[in-house]
């Protein structure tokens, strides 16, 4: 499953590529995707997505506090 998420308020380009390398190290994620340019995020995966977006959300808040994921 592939799913595109929008990334509000995304000000940093490294902290883009900070949260790209953490989501990808979440357990079940084949893929994931952050450009800053375009502020989505796409995410590749065959497990349960509510529970990645719960990890992806609490590892956002820690680099980016200010950023926000649009479902």
């Amino acid at each position: 499953m592939k799913k595109v998420y929008q990334l509000e308020n995304l000000d940093c380009a490294n902290c883009a590529a900070k949260i790209e390398d953490a989501v990808n190290k979440i357990a079940g994620v084949d893929k994931a995707v952050v450009s800053f340019m375009t502020q989505k995020l796409t995410i590749e995966t065959s497990a349960d997505i509510d529970n990645i977006m719960a990890e992806v959300v609490k590892i956002i808040n820690k680099i980016e506090p200010d950023c926000e994921v649009i479902f």
